[in-house]
């Protein structure tokens, strides 16, 4: 369950929802391993204003950060070697500040200036459950740092945080359910089983997980800019990482100069429902720009009525296929059911050039383009032991579930696809069986007002693409309505997360930092559609 990652093109991007028991495709992901530590040990607890930030100690109410090693990654990052970093130590459970600390990694990127600006940048990973430090060379890459520091804390739970939430039985899962019924009532068993198997290990390690949610993390993040001296900081989150930004903003609104969202969750809407609008605007964007391209069109016409006729039948008959990786000669089962692939288009449309000849052939007979990726996605290192499912469930079983019904996630469904059989829209795209792992995983609900928009007037930058299908690009709108000094973006042609695939919304994000009230999107209009694959 989660918005996971897709096959993808040019960069790669980090995902939306994590990933839990259920899903993991190949969207956003990057990792890193032990990077060399460059922080220098300082242990002055006083204000230092000529240091460079994150090179003194310094304890601020019941948080404390110490400069030391770089967090730990799954492979290097080279954008890392000239980072400052350390850890912040806090409460983990601010409801009992003497109880049990935790720690989280922080890495410190300086810009590529030599005179930087004083307000750095925060980047919030996407997920939940993906950890930031991982994401750095994505960030470092477009170019995020020219004028600023920019900062990567592992958020609380997640990979190089102390301790995380990894569950390597749900990481097995989602392995083994490529070659299941995607929605079968035995399919279901097994997912809530490894839900329940990770929830008993975190459990058994004196883990509180009710503790690990927004509210928290928020609240870490405003205790690191304390500690770190920081008067005013900048925010920038992707996917996941963008509803923990407008629950920041929300909280802790006093040090923010400006925020950044792209592939916007926000937490006011989010649910089931919601990703069932998502996945309606990011198919009828692709599909809308395959009609627009003769080619296409002729080759592929009425390629949304292919799309849900195959869906239809797919659920009706699941075909079995068998495929081999990139990088493996070992045969692969593959189950491709109505589930499995309206959940495989929300990841494709980060291969959106590839999807209409991938129909046709499936159409045709030829499932294995459409196996092989989304067999890929589950399969694949970045997979596998990365993602912490423990704060996926902490996110959506306390925030989530308790505020949509069952009937409601249904009805969702209903309208976006009515004609999809009744079996497939009971399970929303990247969310399958979330109510029953939510009830495996019992932690208690959230207070209401994690469900209350975000109001305010810190400048706003909200980015979405034009074929997302995890987080709608009606999102950018929808927040922006409520938020005094917001710019809405919508970068054509492009899916979730396009700060990894666009440069032009690269460029859009560095000026809007520079100047928030006017950011340059110029480039917008000279974006042009994606030549799609032309099958014989």
């Amino acid at each position: 369950m989660a918005l996971h990652p897709a096959p993808r093109r040019r960069r790669t991007a980090r995902r939306l929802l994590a990933t839990s028991a259920g899903l993991v495709s190949g969207l956003l992901v990057t990792g890193l391993l032990a990077a060399p530590a460059q922080a220098q040990s300082r242990t002055d607890t006083g204000p230092t204003p000529d240091a460079p930030i994150g090179t003194v100690a310094r304890t601020v109410g019941d948080a404390h950060f110490r400069p030391g090693p770089c967090p730990k990654t799954p492979e290097p990052i080279e954008a890392l070697d000239t980072a400052r970093c350390g850890t912040l130590t806090v409460p983990e459970n601010r409801a009992e500040p003497s109880g049990r600390t935790i720690e989280l990694g922080v890495a410190i990127v300086p810009a590529a200036t030599d005179e930087p600006k004083a307000d750095p940048i925060v980047w919030l990973a996407g997920g939940p459950g993906d950890d930031a430090v991982g994401e750095a060379k994505m960030a470092i890459d477009g170019g995020l740092n020219r004028d600023r520091d920019v900062i990567f804390m592992s958020q609380r739970g997640t990979y190089s945080a102390e301790p995380n939430l990894l569950c390597p039985e749900i990481d097995e899962f989602n392995a083994r359910s490529v070659g299941l019924v995607y929605d079968a009532p035995s399919t279901e068993r097994l997912h809530v089983e490894a839900t329940k198997a990770c929830r008993d290990q975190l459990a058994a390690r004196g883990i509180d997980l009710a503790a690990y949610n927004d509210t928290e993390s928020a609240a870490d993040y405003e205790d690191l800019r304390k500690a770190l001296g920081i008067e005013k900081w900048n925010l920038f989150g992707i996917s996941y990482g963008t509803h923990l930004a407008l629950v920041y903003m929300r909280l802790h609104p006093e040090g923010l100069r400006s925020v950044g969202i792209d592939g916007i969750l926000p937490p006011s809407t989010s649910g089931s429902a919601a990703t069932w609008s998502s996945a309606r605007q990011g198919f009828d964007g692709l599909f809308k720009a395959c009609a627009e391209q003769p080619a296409c069109n002729e080759r592929y016409p009425n390629l949304s009525a292919t799309f849900d006729r195959l869906v239809r039948e797919l659920e009706a008959h699941p075909v079995t296929t068998t495929v081999t990786l990139p990088g493996s000669d070992k045969p692969v089962k593959v189950v491709l059911d109505g589930g499995a692939l309206v959940n495989w288009m929300t990841s494709a449309t980060h291969v959106a050039p590839q999807v209409p000849a991938a129909l046709d052939e499936l159409a045709h007979g030829k499932p294995q383009r459409i196996a092989q990726q989304w067999a890929g996605g589950k399969l694949s290192p970045q997979a596998m032991g990365r993602v912490a499912h423990g704060l996926v469930y902490g996110v959506f079983c306390s925030e989530w579930t308790p505020y949509e019904t069952q009937q409601e996630a249904l009805r969702g469904g209903q309208q976006a696809f009515p004609s999809y059989p009744r079996s497939v829209q009971a399970q929303a795209p990247q969310l399958t069986f979330l109510r029953p792992d939510c009830e495996a995983w019992n932690v208690p609900a959230a207070a209401p007002s994690i469900r209350d928009v975000t109001r305010g007037d810190i400048p706003t930058l909200a980015l979405s693409g034009g074929f997302d299908s995890q987080t709608g690009a009606d999102n950018g709108p929808y927040v922006a309505s409520t938020l005094g000094k917001a710019k809405v973006v919508t970068v054509p042609y492009e899916p979730h997360v396009v700060f990894a695939t666009s440069q032009c919304a690269q460029e859009i994000t560095v000026s809007f930092f520079d100047d928030p009230a006017a950011p340059k999107t110029t480039c917008l209009n000279s974006l042009k559609a994606p030549e799609f694959e032309i099958g014989s």
